[in-house]
């Protein structure tokens, strides 16, 4: 046996851009290079070296192929469930089912399935998955990446993007997508003139896109106080946490916002919808409605009062905390480990007998 144990990832999601799917795949992989170079030798995509685990982060054919392999043990990520396709592409029926039949495919072949927020672990247990072999381990995002700026660079930041100074500014962030609420943001704005709203995303799947013309007609027919500002790259997406002052995500359904780690490393407060699916993993430290009248008033409150906002920059600041790299750091390594003597216990069975 090798020093170390080979983890080959798999995945196309930095392909296309302003997805969360691609921003958990790169920390994800930065995360396990960095932290467990002693235990681990990482490689992307590599299709000649023997792999000891294979994990995949997204459901190409190909990859569904090399998924059987009998003696690597197969890790799967999963960033959606078939349901959460519904509001964010737009796919002919009878194509969907295909789709959505293959993405529980995909799963069910899977030595071990990684799902980034608990609650999800009862519905995959619906589709006919086994329950043991489910795990979840939650995103991260790296504080070196995401970080608070001085109020200078805060004040410049917003110039560049035709803000003033002393703006309130809410940021929404992601796909321009039904599912994230886009229509919600714009209505919201329109009660709060007094507030300026900025989305940072675009249509990553193009005229596809859920609700593709609707919210292409918003876009170019907005209120004054709404800021299209498309897709910004990674990288970039720093400043434009940094020139807000809440983050405000009115999805209809989400697993793990990649958005929401990173904008509570700069202690932003969020508002965000009542979802179940929040309660598990952001432990009620953050402000939520289920209207757009009652977002406004989060907001107007927020604005208004600086001690409820301080309240909840501090609540942020606790997330960002719990998030800790030590922390998911260590979920990996122990579930990798775990995963790699399993598959050995079991060839060693199959061989024996």
């Amino acid at each position: 046996m090798r020093e170390k144990i080979r983890i080959i990832m798999y995945s196309s999601a930095d392909k296309i851009d302003g997805q969360g799917v691609g921003s958990a795949y790169l920390e994800q992989v930065n995360l396990i290079k960095e932290g467990a170079s002693d235990l681990f030798d990482v490689e992307i995509n590599d299709w000649i070296k023997t792999p000891d685990i294979q994990h995949f982060h997204t459901l190409d054919p190909f990859y569904f192929l090399k998924m059987q392999d009998p003696k690597a043990a197969c890790i799967v990520y999963c960033h959606f469930l078939p349901d959460t396709l519904d509001g964010s592409i737009n796919i002919p029926a009878p194509f969907m089912k295909t789709f959505q039949s293959y993405v529980i495919s995909f799963y069910k072949a899977a030595d071990r399935l990684v799902v980034v927020n608990p609650i999800f672990i009862d519905e995959l247990v619906q589709y006919g998955i086994e329950r043991e072999k489910i795990y979840y381990i939650p995103n991260y995002v790296s504080k070196d990446k995401f970080y608070k700026k001085s109020n200078e660079e805060r004040v410049a930041i917003r110039a560049k993007y035709g803000l003033k100074e002393d703006d309130f500014v809410v940021l929404g962030a992601g796909q321009v997508q039904t599912r994230k609420g886009v229509l919600d943001f714009v209505d919201v704005a329109k009660k709060s003139p007094d507030v300026q709203f900025v989305w940072a995303g675009g249509f990553s799947f193009g005229r596809i896109t859920d609700g593709y013309e609707e919210l292409k007609k918003i876009q170019e027919n907005h209120p004054d106080n709404v800021h299209f500002i498309g897709i910004i790259p990674r990288e970039e997406m720093i400043d434009i946490y940094n020139m807000s002052d809440v983050l405000f995500m009115p999805s209809y359904n989400e697993l793990f916002p990649m958005t929401i780690l990173e904008a509570v490393n700069i202690h932003i407060p969020l508002v965000l919808r009542d979802l179940d699916l929040y309660k598990n993993i952001l432990f009620d430290h953050y402000m939520k409605d289920i209207s757009n009248d009652g977002f406004a008033q989060c907001i107007k409150t927020l604005k208004e009062d600086s001690s409820v906002y301080e309240t909840y920059a501090k609540e942020s600041e606790k997330i960002s905390e719990f998030y800790s790299k030590e922390n998911v750091l260590s979920m990996w390594i122990d579930f990798y480990l775990d995963a790699y003597k399993e598959k050995q216990d079991k060839l060693l069975k199959k061989k024996s007998k």
